[in-house]
């Protein structure tokens, strides 16, 4: 597989768990209280739930486009900003799942089509304070795209899990049950047993 190959599964499959995690919060929560759970933080200095889940919308993008050598699109800018506001205006669920949404159509898209394709290639990033990272495009993907994309989805799961959403671990790995070899599935291990336990 090539990076950008292994991005657009990892991203795909991630941004459809944390899409069914806020879908299985406003079920088993209500829609107000799931809401509230957007202001919501592991920590009084991390950002909210809200901000979490733009900042994974944000890396899958930004992972995508670099891997690609191409310019980030204008979303980036308004997911960055949403997030940097999410503690003030965390909006509702509905919107972060909007949000979801757009961001997997917009990887959908980036996975096909030609790329920048060589892992030994080299990229400059750049943070905000003016920090610059010198990496090849395997370095990059492998000690930043992908740990950073984990670190913003798992504080959603740990910030919903706390706030009283029924999720467990195979909430958090979903994708592998298509890997399940038939007849092997111990009963009652389904869809409805993914609760707790992890």
């Amino acid at each position: 597989m090539t990076n950008r190959e292994i991005l657009n599964v990892t991203y795909t499959q991630y941004l459809g768990a944390l899409g069914d995690w806020l879908r299985k919060a406003a079920a088993g929560l209500g829609d107000t209280q799931a809401d509230a759970l957007l202001s919501a933080r592991l920590a009084p200095d991390m950002f909210p739930l809200a901000t979490q889940v733009r900042f994974v919308c944000v890396q899958a993008i930004e992972g995508m486009h670099r891997i690609r050598g191409e310019q980030f699109p204008e979303l980036v800018t308004e997911l960055l900003d949403e997030g940097r506001s999410g503690g003030e205006a965390p909006g509702t669920i509905g919107d972060a799942l909007a949000r979801i949404d757009q961001t997997l159509a917009l990887i959908e898209s980036l996975g096909a089509g030609p790329g920048n394709e060589d892992g030994s290639r080299p990229v400059a990033h750049e943070l905000p304070m003016g920090l610059v990272f010198d990496m090849t495009q395997d370095q990059y993907l492998r000690d930043w795209a992908l740990p950073q994309f984990y670190f913003h989805l798992v504080t959603a799961y740990a910030i919903l899990r706390s706030g009283g959403v029924a999720l467990g671990k195979l909430d958090y790995v979903s994708h592998m049950f298509g890997f399940v070899r038939p007849g092997t599935m111990p009963p009652g291990m389904g869809q409805e047993s993914r609760t707790g336990a992890d």
